[in-house]
């Protein structure tokens, strides 16, 4: 219940200052809830050893860790303001690089998996395609708390996302790309108990599969995206070259690891490129069995 009235008051003082004020306000928090998350803190810290090949003491590394719960705050204050995000602001503020990708992947007829990571602001980017008239539909997992989940369908749903459920996604999953409508998933933690190991940035890692099976199975092209911040708090929408599924192979499982080979490096990329932006929040390489299957995530 907490959560959902920190939420609310959140959302109230956001929609009711100007967006520079709530951007200061929220780095103002984030600082604090660097210094005092010793928890969080130090998973992001050690997830960005990793990233940046430093050591712990290192400036950089420090610079770069806050600068993830300074952004992840940012993105909260993004997420509250769905109400106020117009065709305007979207022509304004976000430059959309390579949105061709998404209109050639659309021509094989059997949808399009818009594949991102925990990275940037994923949620803005949904409601973005969703503004400018794409059908999309995004797997999200459940908040514990009722009041918590709603509200996050709700502020979804205002950018004309259909949110999937992840307890029970496959069927519309399947129906989404049949229709020919895009799909979004992200591919950079495994919370299914049926994922694949993978090396990412020299470390194995197991990630999720879903993306690369439901393209063998569906023939869905996938388009790898990512709306990262830019230094003047505008942003920009990257949509990479379309990833098509084999044709030849007749083995699902070398199919799939023959995808996920070819879009985890992608994946890859952009968090070297924005360690800054990647939440995670846990020991992305050694996670507990808790933190890969935590009952409510962001």
């Amino acid at each position: 219940m907490i959560f959902y009235v920190l939420y609310r008051i959140g959302q109230i003082l956001t929609l009711n200052s100007p967006l520079k004020f709530s951007y200061r306000a929220a780095v103002l928090l984030a600082d604090i809830q660097y210094l005092m998350g010793f928890k969080e803190r130090r998973a992001v810290t050690e997830n960005l050893k990793t990233v940046l090949a430093k050591p712990s003491q290192d400036d950089e590394l420090r610079r770069t860790a806050r600068d993830v719960f300074r952004n992840f705050a940012k993105y909260l204050v993004d997420f509250f303001r769905f109400s106020r995000i117009s065709a305007r602001y979207i022509k304004e503020f976000i430059k959309l690089d390579g949105l061709s990708n998404i209109e050639d992947a659309l021509k094989s007829g059997k949808g399009v998996i818009m594949l991102s990571a925990h990275l940037g602001n994923w949620e803005l980017g949904a409601f973005v395609l969703g503004t400018l008239g794409y059908p999309i539909s995004a797997v999200v997992l459940t908040h514990r708390n009722v009041k918590v989940n709603n509200f996050f369908k709700n502020q979804r749903a205002m950018g004309k996302l259909k949110s999937i459920e992840f307890g029970a996604a496959l069927r519309d999953c399947y129906k989404a790309l049949k229709n020919n409508e895009l799909l979004a998933l992200l591919g950079d933690r495994d919370f299914s108990r049926n994922g694949l190991p993978v090396v990412f940035c020299g470390k194995s890692v197991v990630v999720p599969k879903g993306p690369a099976a439901l393209s063998y199975r569906t023939g869905a092209v996938i388009v790898p995206s990512f709306i990262t911040r830019n230094n003047d708090d505008t942003f920009t929408f990257a949509f990479e070259k379309p990833i098509l599924p084999p044709v030849t192979v007749n083995d699902e499982e070398a199919a799939i690891k023959d995808i996920m080979g070819r879009y985890i490096p992608v994946i890859e990329s952009y968090v070297r490129r924005y360690p800054g932006q990647w939440y995670v929040f846990r020991d992305f390489w050694n996670p507990t069995n808790e933190e890969l299957y935590p009952d409510t995530v962001i």
